[in-house]
């Protein structure tokens, strides 16, 4: 290691170790987290797409591990095996992500990051971690992004069709092309009646050949059945699709924004108590001292990165640097809480924030 590559590492532990300051001086305690996670959690949050991007390695007595990909599964973790109760914690230390498209972006980077749980006063959670990183960043003049995946996932919940077509569309929530396609198979009669005929077929079986799959023939049969039920299946109507499509579109200022979607709950109804949330936050943002007005809002922000998000999502972005990944990140997971907790949950929020891209745009210590 050269002397200049010592030099940089100081600087960013350095800019990473006055971070967690910042975020001990709001109350919260600092804890560690285990490098290597185990691999079967971390799967079943994210599915197989995680190995995409985290590094594994296999234990012969502990199964097969992860590199830690980040902090908040680990964290979230630790708090619900101890109880749930309102806590604050921050950290600060490498994780570690495969870039197989671009090798100029690092595999090992560090994060310091701020996370309340806490059932009191959501807004009031979002409003103070999203001020919080805001101040840290604030000399780098960054652009912010904001979202609300809850409102998505309101709406598509709100849909009139089976259980079955909704849980599928929110599975792939994260996967915009996958969801649309789906989106659009669902909403079209054309589709549905070419598939009743694919399916309408005497015997599937005849003439298949031999059953060398790993499925028997009772599960095929099963997920026949379920095709031949979700074919039966009325069309979404087109005016729901054409809401969700507009939902998903929307590109706003805050305030204008919230004006949008308190028109469409008239007409999308469902998303109601997640739009009156987003005004409680806009309000708590502003006590915090967040310029409301300037701040944009797109509704289908996170959807391609943020999978265990529920909730208020957020990004600071470095201007006319499109080769650079956010500074920081952050939101809202209380149905990770769930997942992890046992039984129990408890409303979450966190972000994080990179040393190394503070420094390299100037800013720190």
């Amino acid at each position: 290691m050269t002397a200049e590559t010592q030099s940089l590492a100081r600087a960013q532990l350095a800019e990473a170790a006055r971070l967690r300051a910042l975020f001990e001086a709001r109350g919260a305690l600092p804890v560690e987290a285990a490098i290597l996670q185990p691999a079967d959690l971390l799967l079943d949050l994210y599915g197989e797409d995680i190995r995409a991007r985290a590094f594994t390695t296999q234990d012969p007595l502990r199964g097969e591990r992860m590199l830690r990909p980040d902090f908040t599964v680990p964290v979230v973790q630790m708090h619900m095996a101890e109880g749930a109760a309102p806590a604050r914690y921050c950290y600060a230390g490498p994780v570690f992500r495969r870039q197989e498209d671009d090798p100029d972006r690092a595999t090992e980077y560090l994060q310091a990051g701020f996370e309340i749980f806490d059932a009191t006063n959501p807004a009031l959670s979002d409003a103070e971690v999203f001020a919080t990183l805001a101040e840290a960043l604030r000399p780098l003049q960054l652009r912010v992004a904001t979202g609300d995946i809850g409102i998505l996932i309101a709406a598509v919940r709100g849909l009139n069709t089976s259980d079955r077509r909704k849980a599928a569309l929110l599975r792939h929530l994260w996967r915009p092309k996958r969801f649309r396609a789906l989106l659009d198979r669902y909403g079209s009669a054309a589709q549905a009646k070419h598939r009743r005929k694919l399916l309408e077929r005497a015997d599937p079986f005849a003439n298949a050949g031999p059953e060398i799959g790993l499925r028997s023939r009772a599960e095929v049969e099963a997920r026949l059945d379920a095709l031949r039920a979700d074919a039966a299946e009325p069309p979404i109507a087109a005016n729901e699709v054409e809401l969700l499509d507009d939902l998903m579109a929307l590109q706003e200022k805050a305030p204008a924004a919230l004006n949008l979607l308190q028109d469409m709950a008239v007409d999308l109804p469902a998303i109601s108590p997640a739009v009156q949330a987003l005004e409680r936050r806009l309000t708590a943002l502003q006590d915090f001292g967040v310029d409301v007005e300037s701040l944009d809002f797109e509704a289908s922000y996170g959807r391609t990165s943020m999978e265990y998000y529920d909730g208020f999502v957020f990004g600071f972005y470095a201007e006319g640097r499109p080769d650079l990944p956010p500074v920081a990140t952050g939101g809202r997971y209380d149905a990770l809480t769930r997942v992890l907790g046992q039984g129990s949950s408890i409303p979450a929020v966190g972000g994080v924030i990179r040393p190394d891209l503070v420094l390299l745009l100037g800013g720190g210590t």
